[in-house]
């Protein structure tokens, strides 16, 4: 790739996570998600009368150590919010355009539609990872002002110090993000199947809700591994000492396989769309 394409697939990049960032329903969005663990942390200290306890309870370990409020907040908003979210802004990536009648209108610049569509998908996975940082920084910043700092109690029972404990919070961020980055392929491909934004994004919430309801059916274990979301709440792995990483690749195994079919479906699906709008 030219230097000129460079430049103008990052003045799309750009462009396209402008338009995210400037929607005020994903500024709500991002208001709600952040919103979580402050509120959490306010209740766990009028509610507490002692210090937490390690295990995997990461609500009643927040008051031994402030960066427990944003771990107990990923673990609440995984099953629902995020995956909201990514449904959001996949539904305006293709579906959304089309609706408002600007697909068409991108279609005429110099941009080819697989560039076009590997530009939605770049600002699906760095919407990911900004909404996953909306929950972890200020939970983060609210547990450490309100709890402190004392040592990182981990599952194995050991204690972690303070840049080791938020090595492991940053760690959690990205599996969790890349969890997230397979599911807004998944997304995108549903995106690229209807002209209405809200359809989408209902679909993509049915197959999530699908997933985990599957996910916890015992007579289905034999599927459990090829389901998206039965390894996300694994993270909690990573605060084991040492780290147990045989769950984390699997985990981030699907997400690739996910990721990979589901972007390779929906370019089959964008290359031959006939765009009328």
């Amino acid at each position: 790739m030219s230097a000129a394409e460079w430049s103008r697939s990052l003045r799309l990049l750009r462009s396209e996570l402008l338009l995210i960032a400037g929607r005020r329903r994903n500024q709500m969005g991002l208001l709600v998600l952040a919103a979580v663990p402050v509120l959490m942390a306010v209740a766990v200290k009028l509610s507490s009368s002692g210090g937490g306890q390690g295990g995997p309870d990461l609500l009643g370990s927040i008051t031994s150590n402030g960066l427990f409020v944003p771990l107990a907040a990923l673990g609440v908003e995984i099953g629902l919010f995020l995956p909201l979210a990514i449904a959001m802004l996949a539904g305006d990536a293709i579906a959304g355009e089309a609706n408002t009648g600007t697909l068409r209108y991108l279609l005429t610049v110099p941009v080819g539609r697989t560039r076009l569509l590997v530009t939605k998908y770049v600002s699906l996975c760095i919407g990911a990872l900004w909404g996953v940082a909306v929950i972890v920084v200020p939970g983060a910043i609210v547990g450490i002002a309100i709890f402190g700092t004392g040592p990182m109690l981990t599952l194995s029972g050991t204690q972690l110090p303070f840049w080791s404990a938020v090595w492991r919070v940053v760690l959690i961020s990205l599996y969790l993000a890349a969890g997230l980055a397979a599911l807004a392929a998944v997304g995108l491909f549903i995106s690229t199947l209807t002209e209405q934004p809200l359809a989408a994004t209902v679909a993509l919430m049915i197959f999530t809700i699908l997933s985990w309801i599957l996910d916890t059916v015992p007579q289905l274990d034999w599927l459990h591994p090829w389901l998206l979301v039965d390894r996300w709440m694994a993270f909690i792995d990573l605060l084991r000492d040492p780290p147990f990483l045989d769950t984390i690749w699997q985990g981030l195994l699907v997400d690739i396989g996910y990721a990979v079919v589901f972007s390779l479906l929906a370019w089959a699906r964008f290359a031959g769309k006939d765009v009328t709008n």
